[in-house]
């Protein structure tokens, strides 16, 4: 199981790195979210579940490194490279490109990893923490993503762009990114941390029937 969704998860990085960047247009932003989006909301969290419980499971070897630590390097990576500056060099240089993709799925497997792996001692504690960091992460995506999508005006370019050969003006091509990552990174961030939070409950509910058993 493991093995079949570490390799699931390289095959979408394939795409989404081998054939989506290279042939479309790197100027959409729309296009860089559906990218981002993949990596940190699909590939990384695929990677997580598979790395878990091996030896390169890092929160087993460092039990500080915590999912709410995790959480604040995920935010400082995802909104420092849309800043607009950062945004126009990644879509002019491929070296940055491949920098800013890698830092992605760095912070995004960093912190699905902290969440999902880890000792089993301490564990529901853990979980309580990774709800927590995911529920932040969910809140910063939201809030980044709205500011997007409600933006009066393009904060990246000034051309019209294309979008899987469909023209967009800037402002439209920006607001469509910042859709997306309302709709896939905010909600699957969000549902991780809402499952998290159900299975420490019913963990918890589960140890007080079994003592009230006893």
């Amino acid at each position: 199981m493991k093995r079949t969704t570490v390799f699931v998860a390289l095959i979408v990085l394939a795409i989404l790195w081998g054939v989506v960047l290279p042939f479309a247009d790197r100027s959409s932003f729309t296009i860089h979210m559906i990218v981002h989006m993949g990596v940190v909301a699909c590939a990384a969290p695929l990677l997580a579940v598979g790395l878990s419980g091996s030896r390169f499971d890092l929160p087993a070897r460092w039990p500080w490194f915590s999912p709410i630590l995790a959480s604040i390097i995920e935010l400082v990576a995802v909104w420092a490279w849309h800043i607009p500056v950062l945004r126009a060099l990644s879509e002019n240089s491929g070296l940055v490109a491949g920098l800013e993709q890698i830092t992605f799925l760095l912070a995004g497997l960093t912190l699905w990893l902290s969440c999902l792996g880890g000792l089993e001692a301490g564990r529901e504690g853990r979980r309580m923490a990774g709800a927590v960091g995911l529920l932040f992460t969910s809140m910063h995506m939201t809030l980044l993503g709205a500011l997007l999508a409600l933006s009066p005006r393009a904060l990246y370019g000034s051309a019209e762009v294309t979008c899987f050969g469909i023209p967009l003006s800037p402002v439209v091509d920006q607001q469509a990114g910042g859709v997306i990552m309302l709709l896939v990174g905010a909600a699957v961030y969000l549902a991780g941390g809402v499952s998290l939070l159900a299975t420490t409950l019913n963990t918890g509910l589960s140890a007080v029937s079994r003592r009230r058993g006893e």
